[in-house]
């Protein structure tokens, strides 16, 4: 049954699209953080592990998020790590050391990519597309990657 919400099924679809890298790239993003909260060792292990700990739930929650706003608007969504891997702008590779630091800038990078390519989004959704949902809901994914990223870079100094 097609959804019927009063925007065109063409532009849902290329919602959709959009949605779909988000989606990977919030996927990769749960991976890594992940990643840092298992891996990461030094004096301060117990804070940063609970910090990753708390990074990682976070973006889980964001990844049902934006799953759910796939499947609300009509569409399936994808569920591999090859779907994944092969929509995201960001590399699952790590490019720092591997410590507290190397983590933190790696993640760091990762959130300000996702945020911009959100910005890159919003009003075309909103304006081209005619999705004022999916605008405003991404336009709150912006906020919530600005927060994290803070939190970030607050250990960097």
């Amino acid at each position: 049954m097609k959804t019927n919400i009063g925007i065109k099924q063409e532009n849902i679809s290329k919602v959709v699209d959009v949605l779909i890298k988000i989606l990977a790239d919030e996927f990769v993003l749960y991976t890594k953080t992940k990643r840092a909260h298992w891996n990461v060792e030094g004096p301060d292990f117990y804070n940063k592990h609970l910090f990753f700990e708390q990074q990682y739930d976070a973006i889980d929650e964001i990844v049902d998020t934006v799953a759910e706003r796939i499947r609300s608007l009509g569409h399936y969504t994808p569920a591999t790590l090859k779907d994944f891997l092969a929509v995201t702008h960001l590399t699952e590779e790590l490019q720092e050391k591997n410590d507290a630091n190397g983590f933190i800038k790696e993640l760091l990078l990762d959130h300000e990519s996702i945020v911009i390519y959100l910005r890159e989004n919003i009003n075309s959704i909103a304006n081209e597309l005619q999705d004022a949902g999916t605008s405003d809901f991404i336009t709150g994914l912006v906020e919530t990657h600005e927060k994290m990223a803070w939190m970030l870079r607050a250990h960097l100094k």
